[in-house]
């Protein structure tokens, strides 16, 4: 009965790796390749200007907060969490992910290509942003942290480090430094990587674990998951009243269109995240059970 349920429980996170892959080839695909994609990204990303000067020090402490020395000592935090707990696998497994997500962030960033439609000339030169490293560093942090928390406070942590990688998402699209697909794809890679390291949790698990119906959080990752869907459906409604207007020239859109895009895409960060955040939150049970004994 336990190995049918590491079974699917494997099964599961194969889904999710793959589905989360295919999903960041499609936010790829779209928000890089074509035209209408990279017109949505110009338009959120000049939309941020409304009421720019009202969050620019909110949004500079966010980012200045993540750094290479920030990172390293989250890591270590999350390290220590699961050796307090006497999870020396769980430890190892949360740095790998932290490091393979940011690593191949960075990576995918610089190897993929950009082609300039004419869409956005002042930004052209600087090439692909997608995706977003310092969106993957806040989402990498915030995942890991639900991996390595006890029960008790997955949910918090699921919650706290949700709107924490939003906010990071958002900052960097309110502080122009990156595309609104940037972040999207950046809290996709993430995702990959908490599958991969669950199946190695997975692999990994004791044969005196014992997964406990209590642990599960259904009801508050619903919530999230729901919140993420509903976050994700606004994005899309905004979006898809801005398509109709895709043959006007960004830096001829009126105030409204702009902050429609803006706000719309915020949305779509912020949802992104949510959804990806509850996976983990619904599956982390499965990966770091309880011992028995």
């Amino acid at each position: 009965m336990r190995e049918t349920a590491r079974g699917w429980t494997a099964v599961w996170l194969v889904v999710l790796a793959l589905a989360q892959t295919a999903a960041f080839l499609v936010v790829w695909r779209f928000g890089v390749h074509t035209q209408l994609g990279q017109w949505l990204d110009t338009v959120a990303l000049t939309g941020n200007r409304i009421g720019q000067d009202r969050i620019d020090g909110p949004v500079d402490r966010i980012l200045n907060a993540m750094s290479v020395v920030s990172l390293l000592a989250a890591t270590a935090m999350i390290g220590f969490i699961a050796l307090i707990r006497g999870r020396k696998a769980l430890a190892v497994t949360a740095t790998l992910l932290i490091a393979g997500a940011n690593v191949s962030t960075q990576l995918l960033k610089r190897y993929l290509d950009r082609p300039d439609f004419g869409i956005d000339p002042e930004r052209a030169a600087a090439g692909n942003s997608l995706p977003s490293g310092h969106t993957a560093v806040a989402a990498s942090v915030a995942v890991a942290l639900i991996l390595v928390l006890p029960p008790k406070l997955r949910v918090a942590g699921a919650f706290l480090g949700a709107g924490y990688a939003a906010a990071a998402g958002v900052a960097t699209l309110s502080a122009g430094w990156h595309r609104p697909s940037d972040a999207v794809a950046a809290y996709l890679v993430v995702g990959a990587w908490a599958a991969v390291a669950g199946l190695v949790l997975l692999f990994f698990q004791r044969e005196r674990a014992v997964v406990s119906p209590a642990d599960a959080h259904r009801i508050a990752a619903a919530v999230l998951g729901l919140g993420g869907v509903a976050a994700l459906l606004v994005s899309a409604f905004a979006l898809s009243w801005l398509v109709d207007r895709s043959t006007v020239a960004v830096d001829e859109l009126g105030r409204r269109p702009l902050f429609i895009g803006y706000a719309g895409s915020a949305a779509g960060i912020a949802g992104t995240i949510a959804v990806v955040s509850a996976l983990v939150l619904a599956t982390v049970h499965r990966l770091v059970p309880r011992w028995k004994g």
